[in-house]
């Protein structure tokens, strides 16, 4: 499931790359184009009895939409005020590191000696994949602080979303839709000051809205579902082996760069994989 949400993962994030038009509305626009599609599958587990309508339902969604809007603009003011290349790499490594940490000390898991290694064999492998975040700028600390706390805000919601699914029982399907329409409600007031870019963005963007409209919230869905039968300190990491797959579509689409680098760190995290299954 997890490897499955990770080419999910990767998928929409190279949609968005072919993102033309207003950035705010684009995001508003598969937002609501989510929670349209996932919604109504949500309804229908509601109206079977598979998950009911209460208070551990709101309450979960309402903390998942704040944590995930958080991280949003948390990640957005780190690119605009450092640079991509020590935000990035920071961020997606030390996630998974405060997930495993925060799991471990808050929750209770625990790991055999050879999971928890390799669940740091693959974060190793990311950070070759990203590259050394100390290599450009000659300031690279605001980007570090500004990565930090874009990878407290990822363990802070994958935290809470693993604790939703796992200790509240709800079904994921159900809490991400419900997550995905308090997203879309919060996001629709700044999108109608931009009204009149709207049929423009939606016209020029209509392929990649739908992309991520179903893979953005599938993969999250899988990992979600994953939580309830792996340690959240395992899932953590493995699911950013997304990484990995766009880092190599990238090369192949968008012919980037450093294509041997990218080969050694999806095998450093296959080896971390591997470890973890054993």
């Amino acid at each position: 499931m997890i490897l499955t949400a990770a080419v999910a993962h990767a998928v929409w994030n190279i949609a968005s790359k072919y993102k033309r038009e207003d950035t705010l509305v684009f995001v508003w626009a598969y937002s609501c184009a989510s929670a349209l599609l996932w919604v109504p599958f949500s309804l229908i587990l509601i109206v079977e009895g598979q998950q009911e309508l209460d208070w551990r339902l709101a309450v979960g969604a309402v903390i998942s939409s704040a944590l995930h809007i958080a991280y949003s603009l948390i990640l957005q003011a780190g690119y605009e005020r450092a640079e991509l290349g020590v935000v990035y790499p920071i961020a997606r490594g030390s996630g998974p590191v405060l997930t495993i940490l925060f799991a471990t000390l808050l929750m209770g898991e625990r790991l055999s000696p050879g999971a928890l290694l390799g669940a740091f064999i693959v974060i190793a492998g990311i950070f070759v994949v990203t590259g050394n975040p100390f290599r450009s700028g000659s300031r690279p600390l605001q980007g570090m602080l500004w990565g930090a706390a874009t990878g407290t805000a990822i363990a802070g919601y994958t935290l809470w979303d693993g604790y939703s699914v796992i200790s509240l029982h709800l079904d994921p399907v159900s809490y991400y839709a419900s997550t995905l329409l308090l997203q879309s409600l919060i996001l629709t007031p700044g999108a109608m000051r931009r009204r009149n870019r709207i049929p423009t963005a939606v016209r020029v963007d209509i392929i990649p809205i739908l992309i991520i409209a179903v893979c953005s919230p599938l993969a999250y869905i899988l990992v979600l579902t994953a939580m309830q039968s792996m340690p959240l300190a395992l899932v953590a990491p493995l699911r950013e082996t997304s990484i990995i797959v766009g880092s190599l579509l990238s090369y192949w689409l968008f012919r980037e760069n450093h294509l041997a680098r990218r080969i050694a760190g999806a095998v450093v995290v296959l080896t971390g994989i591997a470890i973890i299954s054993l």
